[in-house]
């Protein structure tokens, strides 16, 4: 039997995770992670292949099967070590990178059965390294002289401050919100992406060099413009915060929020722990969030978290052609999460002080495929129905952060407000300034957050290297 053949009767190790019902109803993270015999187990399924696929689905390039290996092998330390040699962020990378869709879906064990669990296995890697507290630093590059400030803590701004730092450039963060991180502290939930484990991972790009400053939202105290007179180049990475609405009628009524600060509200300002956090939120009896998304399925999921006895999921598609990953969705649906799919909202209803008391929605049917490939949802016509809700939270989607592209003259935005930047280069319409990210590609993953990161660094190491 060949090696392909005998990894593929082995099966994929599920990770333990806090039973539905409980976990429902606190804000601790779901799965638990690989105790190390599980993690070897995992790892020896990998058949450590020449020409490794799965490294080309990586956007920052992890070198997989070396770290798998020394998982397998039980050198877990050395594994933590080989993947942060490319990978910053590891911890968060284990726990909210879509590994289905990019290393996970070239893995060869894939064609014929499961492939190997890589991103649980980076966890289990990252996750050791820290429990044992051996942070082991690389080498870092001798000082050039050059000083770069990065906007915005976020996946982007993270990573392309800890791979000029290693390449002996002088970098300082700069951070609108009191916490570094960005959408990793602000949008998603504590069950998925525990915040300590985000502060470790800041804490590591600190202990590497990189200087962080909270609370400074540059477009306001200072501009990019002003930067550049301190600084000898700029990355932007402010990300896509901004909130978009459906435009229906009754959106203005008490109970009805964006996503955006939903989640904000609740995972980086505290509001489930208030009193004790002086954060408020309206915890909803009977909660809709509208939307498809992994976002949306944070915050149907931190709905019933914060109390909710009824926590829906108004989809004008059906659930075959939602957008989040297939592991949200299961784990919605097994917490109770209920599904109304293909439907629509038309209007808020309320009452006569202004708070929410329901959605009137339509139904819907799939017609032909639009753009994206999915098939277009139709409105049937006299289909009318109405949810009772008394919160809705809209997770259609978030815009592009406006501050600084609007406070920077010169700097080239397309249509929709987005900074244009070179995917390959991060490089934009003005010398020395760089951009990467959300801010420039609109909502996307996190680990494509990161791989434009990466370029950027690369070429404004160039481009430092020039001066």
């Amino acid at each position: 039997m060949s090696e392909t053949n005998k990894a593929n009767k082995l099966p994929r190790h599920p990770m333990p995770e806090q039973e539905p019902r409980v976990r429902a109803r606190n804000f601790d993270e779901v799965p638990f992670g690989y105790p190390p015999e599980t993690a070897r187990l995992e790892a020896g399924r990998c058949l450590r292949c020449k020409k490794p696929k799965c490294v080309e689905g990586c956007p920052v390039n992890v070198k997989i099967p070396e770290f798998v290996g020394l998982i397998a092998d039980g050198d877990f330390l050395a594994a933590a070590h080989k993947l942060k040699e490319t990978n910053a962020l590891p911890a968060v990378c284990g726990r909210v990178c879509p590994q289905e869709s990019q290393c996970e879906a070239r893995c060869v064990l894939g064609k014929k059965g499961e492939p190997v669990a890589i991103g649980r296995l980076e966890r289990f890697a990252a996750d050791y390294e820290r429990a044992q507290a051996e942070m082991e630093l690389p080498k870092i590059a001798a000082a050039s002289g050059r000083k770069v400030a990065v906007v915005g803590a976020g996946p982007a701004g993270l990573t392309v401050a800890g791979d000029l730092v290693k390449l002996g450039h002088q970098v300082t963060i700069f951070e609108a919100l009191h916490k570094a991180g960005g959408v990793l502290v602000y949008g998603i939930p504590e069950f998925r992406l525990p915040k300590a484990i985000v502060q470790a991972e800041v804490d590591y790009l600190k202990a590497l060099g990189v200087e962080v400053v909270t609370s400074h939202v540059v477009g306001r105290l200072e501009t990019v413009a002003e930067l550049l007179e301190r600084f000898d180049a700029c990355f932007i990475g402010t990300g896509a915060g901004l909130p978009v609405f459906m435009k229906l009628e009754g959106e203005n009524l008490n109970g009805v929020y964006s996503a955006n600060e939903y989640l904000t509200r609740s995972n980086l300002m505290k509001a489930y722990r208030f009193p004790e956090y002086d954060t408020p939120i309206v915890k909803g009896r009977k909660v809709a969030t509208f939307g498809g998304g992994n976002v949306a399925m944070d915050a149907s999921r931190t709905a019933l978290r914060l109390g909710a006895e009824k926590s829906y999921i108004v989809y004008r598609r059906s659930e075959a052609e939602m957008p989040a990953r297939n592991e949200e969705i299961h784990h919605a649906k097994e917490e109770g999460v209920e599904l109304v799919l293909l439907a629509n909202p038309l209007r808020l209803l309320g009452d006569d002080r202004g708070w929410l008391t329901g959605v009137e929605c339509i139904r819907m049917e799939l017609g032909e495929p639009d753009e994206s490939g999915r098939r277009r949802p139709v409105p049937i016509e006299g289909s009318e129905f109405v949810l009772e809700v008394d919160t809705a939270v809209v997770a259609i989607g978030n815009g592009p952060n406006p501050l600084v592209p609007s406070t920077t003259p010169g700097l080239e935005t397309n249509r929709w407000g987005n900074i244009e930047a070179s995917l390959e280069t991060g490089a934009t319409s003005l010398s020395g300034v760089f951009a990467g990210g959300d801010i420039v590609t609109g909502a996307a993953t996190v680990i494509e957050a990161m791989g434009a990161g990466k370029k950027a660094a690369v070429a404004m190491h160039e481009y430092l290297g020039s001066r």
